[in-house]
């Protein structure tokens, strides 16, 4: 109950500036194609910067991943450092993941 007063009162000061905040499916197509498009250029400039470093011979490969399936986080990394980032990170999405489900499913109600 709430959440629904919170948003109805963020709905209506964002009416009294003359904001307009609703979307339609082509603005929310166009923020979902940027965002991929922004992480593929951040990938291969992460890319090229670890080829660049590695080529100097100065620099020491690291890294990790986290594959998550549903709630369960399936981390692995090169180390523990990276282990360990990576793991709280896959964490505190699956945390973050969890309670917007929770929220859209009140929301919904």
């Amino acid at each position: 109950m709430m959440l629904k007063d919170l948003l109805k009162a963020i709905d209506d000061f964002q009416r009294v500036r003359g904001c307009n905040t609703k979307m339609d499916t082509g603005t929310l197509y166009g923020l979902g194609s940027t965002l991929i498009l922004v992480g593929v250029i951040i990938m291969v400039i992460a890319t090229l910067l670890m080829l660049f470093s590695n080529v100097k011979g100065k620099g020491k490969a690291r890294g990790g991943g986290a594959i998550i399936i549903g709630p369960v986080p399936i981390v692995f990394g090169t180390d523990k450092e990276s282990l360990r980032t990576v793991l709280l990170l896959a964490i505190a999405l699956t945390v973050l993941l969890i309670m917007l489900t929770v929220v859209i499913h009140f929301m919904s109600r």
